[in-house]
């Protein structure tokens, strides 16, 4: 008897990803399960088939394993290849941990109904992550079916039977390789029942696709890649087990003056070359929208910073802020009038040298470098 490829089964390409992975395997899980069949043989080993398929393809590192070796990747000896190629000890282990841990883990039973964690992307600005702000988002997932509460069934009354597949443990048995495993059964997903007269809205899942609003508190001082966990607001549990999480994950929109490292929000700002020979003033606009005045004193050069403190960002869960730094680029004038001209041709006439010393320090190296 010729086995079936994991790819065929799920009617998926070998360089698909996890998402048509995952997406491949809720249609055909649905459109195959022995509750929708009534029993029919020929289905639940189907059923079952694409379990197993799905449960190699999920995981990176069996799924690398099955597509070097195939299904000898999973049985004792290989087929005359190493099972754990170069993983070595390391790949045995991971094995290993796959094959017993919901034998060791009581709780991974209770877990396989369990609803999956969502990811939402949230873009705020510099102002909203300096303050803090409450925002609405629309998240869609899978929620509790309204039709039947979450229970799965048409009716009130108890609409369950023993399990066929598990005889009622919840539990089912399997070699792989020289181990005999026992584990949740993925038929009633550990419960030992199945629905026998399974919702029309949700197919007996006890949850249905939607979309609900959330009102979700952002503290102050968030940055690019804070991520936020919003307990029980992920996907619904399957029959009124436990809900995933939520996850935000926070990105900033690019602010016209101001760039961001941590808590300290950095502006380049040009000033003229007399302000920066002759010292001056700036004005800032405050992330607080008060304004923020920085001195500049008389001979400033270009790329020199100007340090503002506790005038910059929000401290994300603790107290005072960051600083405000104003990187000074000095402008050399393209317009200016025949006056102007005049009095700068008039100042090059009084000019020693002296007063850039940088500028007579570099040449006078540069002419010991050509020997003059």
């Amino acid at each position: 008897m010729v086995e079936q490829d994991y790819y065929d089964l799920l009617g998926v390409g070998r360089g698909a990803d996890d998402a048509a992975i995952k997406a491949a395997y809720r249609k055909l899980a649905k459109e195959h399960h022995p509750d929708r069949k009534n029993g029919c043989k020929v289905s639940e080993a189907h059923f079952k088939a694409i379990n197993e398929a799905y449960d190699v393809l999920k995981d990176p590192q069996k799924r690398a394993a099955y597509d070097r070796f195939g299904k000898a990747a999973f049985q004792n000896g290989g087929g005359g290849h190493d099972p754990f190629g170069e993983a070595g000890f390391n790949g045995f282990s991971d094995i290993f941990s796959t094959i017993f841990g919901e034998f060791m883990d009581p709780r991974a039973q209770q877990n396989a109904a369990r609803g999956a964690d969502l990811r939402y992307d949230l873009e705020l600005s510099f102002e909203e992550a300096f303050t803090g702000v409450e925002k609405t988002i629309t998240v869609q997932a899978m929620g509790t079916c309204e039709k039947c509460g979450g229970r799965g069934c048409n009716s009130l009354d108890r609409c369950t039977s023993t399990c066929s597949t598990c005889g009622g443990m919840g539990k089912v048995r399997a070699q792989q390789g020289f181990f005999v495993v026992e584990r949740g059964c993925p038929t009633c997903r550990g419960s030992g029942e199945v629905i026998t007269d399974p919702c029309v809205n949700c197919h007996g899942e006890g949850r249905a696709h939607g979309q609900r609003k959330l009102s979700v508190k952002i503290p102050a001082g968030v940055d690019e890649g804070t991520r936020i966990r919003v307990a029980g607001e992920g996907e619904a549990g399957v029959r009124g087990a436990g809900s995933g999480d939520l996850y935000i994950f926070v990105h900033m929109k690019r602010h016209a003056i101001y760039a961001r490292e941590g808590t300290t929000l950095i502006a380049d700002c040009p000033v003229s070359f007399t302000t920066a020979a002759l010292g001056g003033a700036i004005t800032l606009p405050g992330i607080d929208g008060m304004p923020v005045e920085m001195k500049i004193p008389a001979g400033l050069q270009s790329g020199e910073q100007l340090r503002h403190r506790g005038a910059g960002m929000s401290v994300l869960n603790g107290r005072g802020r960051g600083d405000l730094v104003a990187r000074i680029l000095v402008e050399t004038p393209t317009h200016m009038t025949r006056e102007q001209k005049k009095l700068l041709e008039e100042f090059r006439g009084t000019e020693t040298g002296e007063e850039c010393p940088a500028t007579k320090s570099f040449f006078a190296r540069a002419r010991n470098f050509l020997g003059g």
